[in-house]
């Protein structure tokens, strides 16, 4: 198979930019669901072990790629709120 894929591209040459472009496209596609799935608190597998993930999530960690200048301030009636509800 890998020999006749070589042919191809040798006699339609203009195929192997395409190629490269949309090779390297995939994998940093594949390198950032692996980045958000390992290092991001937010995004998870399996709900069954933790059915409310987002309340383990830490505020003072940005959550986005790029974060530009974010002050995190809790709510006090919010958190009485939480306290009361667990």
């Amino acid at each position: 198979f890998a020999p006749q894929l070589f042919f191809f591209f040798i006699i339609l040459f203009q195929l192997i930019p395409l190629a490269g472009v949309v090779s390297f496209a995939a994998v940093g596609a594949l390198a950032f669901s692996a980045y958000s799935l390992f290092s991001k608190s937010d995004v998870i597998i399996n709900k069954s072990g933790n059915p409310e993930p987002w309340e383990t999530v830490d505020p003072t960690k940005p959550q986005k790629l790029l974060t530009i200048n974010q002050k995190w301030k809790p709510i006090e009636e919010l958190e009485n709120v939480k306290k009361l509800t667990k």
